[in-house]
């Protein structure tokens, strides 16, 4: 679990009120709030005074989360110590325009790299190298460095496949808006890219205000449900349904794979329902691209709701046979 940006790290935080304000602000409000509070704290403002400075961090954090809707939402939903939790430092801020605000108010946003030795911070805590993640400011606002270190933010969006395209690969014409503008690239997708997956395309990302580098595109993959076919990992199911009498004398079924073809699987005689049978490597392609996963049939016993009157006859005297 990812440590907080304070020592207090089980202490529910409520950022509206470290900004304060109520939990409707709009934007503009938040913004309007934590520029006077910077202003206020700013450790270059109150030499030594390690309350201002633990305020400074605190409101920075708070503005980091409430500025950023889809992060403002998790966080009332789960509150600050849940959030904390789940979210890195790099999470929280990631995309915050804190070296613009400070560009505005006419302070040093230089201040994260003077306390962390100019390298960003340790996860595990402020000013004292720790086993955490290293996190440099540089890439979510202009604290002192060069545009070389300035990057843009990263887009995502979401490619619906077919379970034919995850398995076989596919190359796609995605399209996708871009600081307003609609751009088109072509996204290559390799055999068996599983669902959720993240495919990166450098440099398709947003542009940064103050310049350098744009962020990337991550195209993640989207799994379209098939009509035949349930993918478990690398495993196909399907199920096939027989007749009472198949199940107890045997038959044989045509199965389908994935690939277009049809195989021919015996069922042997006694056959329950819900029996699994495996054809094995007619699955997904794994990620070595030598091997692949199974195809599971499951075998469906009917049992009909309904009888003709010879059919009936028939099973009484089954029954009576013991059957």
């Amino acid at each position: 679990m990812p440590t907080a940006f304070f020592n207090d790290t089980m202490i529910e935080q409520d950022y509206y009120k470290i900004l304060g304000v109520d939990r409707h602000a709009t934007p503009e409000t938040i913004k309007k709030a934590y520029r006077s509070l910077a202003v206020k704290y700013h450790p270059d403002k109150n030499k030594g005074d390690k309350q201002a400075e633990e305020m400074f961090k605190k409101v920075s954090e708070a503005y980091a989360v409430l500025s950023n809707p889809e992060k403002r939402q998790e966080y009332d939903a789960m509150g600050s110590s849940a959030f904390r939790g789940k979210f890195t430092q790099e999470d929280i801020f990631r995309s915050s325009d804190l070296g613009n605000i400070f560009r505005d108010i006419g302070v040093s946003g230089d201040i994260f790299g003077r306390w962390f030795g100019g390298q960003g911070w340790s996860a595990s805590g402020f000013g004292k190298k720790g086993r955490g993640k290293i996190f440099d400011f540089s890439s979510f606002g202009d604290f002192g460095v060069g545009q070389e270190s300035l990057r843009g933010q990263d887009l995502q969006l979401e490619l619906p496949l077919t379970l034919h395209e995850i398995a076989f690969g596919v190359e796609k014409i995605v399209e996708f808006q871009r600081e307003g503008k609609m751009e088109k690239v072509s996204v290559k997708i390799p055999p068996g890219s599983m669902p959720g997956k993240k495919l990166r395309i450098p440099g398709k990302g947003g542009s940064h205000p103050a310049g350098g580098q744009p962020g990337d595109l991550y195209i993640k993959i989207k799994e379209i449900a098939h009509s035949v076919f349930k993918r478990e990992g690398h495993d196909l199911y399907v199920d096939k349904h027989i007749t009472f009498s198949e199940a107890v004398l045997g038959t044989k079924l045509t199965v389908p794979t994935l690939d277009g073809k049809t195989l021919s699987l015996k069922i042997p005689p006694g056959t329950t329902s819900h029996t699994k049978m495996r054809l094995k490597g007619h699955g997904l392609p794994m990620g070595n691209g030598k091997s692949r996963g199974d195809e599971f049939v499951r075998i469906i016993v009917d049992i009909p709701s309904t009888l003709s009157k010879k059919q009936k006859a028939l099973i009484e005297e089954l029954a009576k046979e013991g059957m």
